[in-house]
């Protein structure tokens, strides 16, 4: 395989909502190139993207794939991605290792909410983006009503580059009006016929050829000059001003294509060759320290693992990017996350599932290898003589969750198996909670779900059920309250004795020590679960001895660890313990951590307890016209409105809801704006919960008890 510089190196990256048809395109690029010699199709299961079995069966892309071709002396590295926000993990993963984006629009929907949610990250990338406008050649395409949805959404930065001559069924003409030709193609699609622009639409290219040169001369001052000068510019001029706009995110030239029959995609590619950056030219690299590292091959080697996935008998495959020095099969690199050394055994270029053997890769390539033993997705690999540790992906929070049931002798394998799942995709999560006594899977979708126990039953051969979790309330307490508490146990021969006095109040975050107490010492406990337990000794007189205090403290721990109304996890409290009596014979260390915990409980109970629910921050991107009856249901899930912004023709909605009404939010969500809506969700806060809700938390506790 040839072995390209890093100027001449493209990375992009396949963007849009789902049935966009990014899959297709990729699969017309490598066409187009001669790297395959005939397309595959979605629908017949034979596109080299779309390779795994579950994106078969399901017809739609599940992992984000990477292709690569060559255009007249150019590399094209290609990550197709998945059109659902289910697996924003690979799309986000995608994103941040792309030099340009390519935002695939549906010309028969326009700019969609699965758009609209893949653009945040190409804004927070900042990544220089391509709209392609794809589908023209179908009999609903409404290319005007698309372009204005990217303008209405994306700005003035939308620039027309090509616009169809006769869309729908019949279609076959282009104009382009960077070099102010049409292109025709024939019924196979292919290398188009060059024509002049017909009459009846040159009064019409001519104006929008002058308004893009427009475009390109505003983005440098030495275009512009040329620009008065000249009245217009060339098309090398053009190609720099537009390059110029993309870098600064001023200019996203917009396409048009049918990448189903071939139509539009070569001139797309030699745009790509032309004029979108190369890594050598997209600013330095940015380490976890702020450091800069430029891309450049005369530089050691350092490269980012932005995806890992495992594959049944073959074991786990790197997929990485080059971003300084040159990268050589039978290289020793350090990982920067574990101090451990890695050896590059093989290199590969990858197209689907077929690995392409290299021994070579320069600063700004795409490649992947085989068996690391310690590196996964967002750890850095340097040379020794050039430590760096590159800036992580900040995955999204999940947004659903589940309870996993399975066979008891499935159970310790599943749990062997969560780690590798979550190194291959880290916007899931297999965890037991102890407190809530269930194992939860926790994932970004519905869709994801199904992904998941798909490949649990058909990669590691477990039959899972998916259930309700429980919600991990958090008990805690509203006023003072003290309470005695004797331990006294005689069975013959040394028994148990620990009697203790307890005062509890409820701990607020920078509060003075407490007036009328001896304080003998203070502890501030920090809880794995959150919040704190600040303990202090008021022993006096010698009440008990100072070598059982620590055991009280243990048993206060431990019975927080359960709290006495609905077994949730105790937090926020103070605990000082002020008299209590011992035995020269029968006390001993459990005695008093039994005193502890019963005394602990008893307090707790006369403190005017009260549940604490999580509550989560929440953001929707729903149509304007169907923002009341989403608005709707958040009320009545006791969710609190914190504003609206506009975004285009989309409302984004800001919200508080209680994590335990988002159960089934998701699919709800769907049904209500079908599929039209998204949402982002994240942990906020602790709250409590109303005094009604707490009653019915109260009973069903002690049903389960009974």
């Amino acid at each position: 395989m040839k072995i390209y510089d890093e100027k001449h190196i493209k990375n992009i990256v396949l963007l849009g909502a789902v049935k966009s048809g990014k899959t297709t395109l990729a699969e017309t690029m490598l066409f187009e190139a001669g790297i395959i010699a005939r397309r595959g199709t979605v629908e017949d299961k034979s596109t080299v993207s779309d390779f795994h079995e579950v994106e078969q069966e399901r017809e739609n892309s599940v992992y984000a794939t990477s292709l690569h071709t060559e255009w007249r002396n150019y590399k094209i590295n290609i990550i197709d991605t998945p059109g659902l926000d289910d697996f924003v993990g690979e799309i986000a993963s995608s994103i941040r290792v792309a030099d340009t984006a390519v935002l695939v629009l549906n010309s028969t929907q326009g700019v969609e909410v699965g758009t609209e949610l893949i653009w945040n990250y190409v804004n927070k990338f900042e990544k220089p983006t391509i709209i392609a406008i794809n589908q023209v050649d179908h009999h609903k395409s409404d290319y005007e009503a698309t372009l204005d949805s990217a303008k209405g959404r994306f700005g003035s930065a939308v620039t027309i580059m090509q616009y169809p001559v006769n869309q729908g069924e019949g279609f076959n003409c282009i104009i382009d009006l960077l070099k102010m030709i049409m292109y025709k193609f024939g019924p196979d699609g292919g290398k188009p016929e060059k024509l002049p622009i017909p009459d009846d639409e040159k009064d019409k290219a001519e104006q929008m050829h002058n308004d893009l040169v427009e475009k390109a001369a505003e983005n440098d001052e030495s275009l512009m000059e040329l620009y008065f000068e000249k009245g217009s510019l060339n098309e090398d001029e053009m190609r720099k001003g537009l390059k110029i706009g993309m870098m600064e995110h001023t200019v996203f030239p917009v396409f048009c294509l049918s990448a189903l029959n071939n139509m539009g995609s070569g001139r797309m590619m030699g745009f790509i060759d032309n004029v979108a950056p190369a890594a050598t030219e997209m600013p330095p690299e940015l380490t976890e320290e702020g450091t800069e590292v430029e891309c450049d091959p005369g530089q050691p080697v350092s490269l980012f693992v932005f995806k890992t996935l495992v594959e049944p008998y073959l074991g786990k495959l790197s997929y990485f990017k080059v971003n300084s020095g040159e990268l050589k099969a039978g290289m020793d690199l350090v990982n920067a996350q574990t101090g451990g050394h890695e050896r590059i055994n093989q290199i590969y270029i990858m197209d689907g599932k077929n690995r392409n053997t290299v021994d070579t890769l320069s600063a700004g390539d795409i490649g992947a290898t085989v068996k690391l033993k310690e590196t996964k997705t967002n750890h850095t690999l340097h040379a020794t003589d050039f430590p760096v540790s590159y800036k992580k992906i900040n995955f999204p929070e999940p947004r659903v969750r589940v309870s996993i049931e399975a066979e008891e002798n499935d159970l310790k394998k599943l749990a062997e198996i969560s780690k590798e799942l979550g190194a291959e995709d880290p916007t899931l999560s297999i965890q037991y909670y102890k407190e809530l006594k269930q194992l939860i899977l926790s994932a970004q979708g519905d869709l994801h779900l199904d992904v998941t126990k798909w490949r649990l039953k058909h990669i590691y051969d477990i039959d899972v059920n998916f259930g309700d979790p429980k919600i991990p309330y958090r008990e805690t307490i509203q006023k003072s309250a003290t309470a005695d508490y004797r331990h006294k146990k005689q069975s013959g021969g040394s028994g148990q004795f620990g009697e203790i006095t307890i005062t509890i109040m409820p701990y607020v975050e920078g509060m003075a020590d407490p007036e009328g107490f001896n304080i003998r010492g203070k502890e501030e406990i920090e809880l794995d679960w959150g919040g704190k337990l600040v303990f202090y000794n008021c022993i006096v007189g010698g009440a008990i001895d100072a070598r059982y205090v620590p055991s009280v403290q243990k048993g206060i721990l431990e019975a927080m660890e359960e709290g006495p109304i609905t077994k949730s996890y105790v937090r926020d409290i103070v605990v000082l313990l002020h008299d209590g009596k011992m035995h020269a014979v029968d006390s001993n260390d459990i005695s008093f951590k039994i005193a502890g915990a019963g005394a602990f409980k008893d307090a707790f109970m006369r403190s005017d307890p009260k549940i604490m629910e999580p509550i989560n921050s929440l953001q929707v991107v729903v149509p304007e016209e169907l923002m009341g009856d989403v608005m709707t249901d958040l009320q009545s899930r006791r969710a609190t409105i914190l504003g609206m912004d506009a975004e285009g023709r989309y409302q984004k909605i800001n919200a508080k809801i209680p994590l335990a009404e988002m159960n089934g939010y998701n699919t709800a969500l769907k049904a209500t704006t079908q599929g039209k809506a998204g949402f982002t969700t994240a942990f906020e806060e602790y709250s409590q919960v109303p005094y009604d809700i707490q009653e019915k938390l109260v009973k069903a506790s002690t049903a389960d008890v009974v």
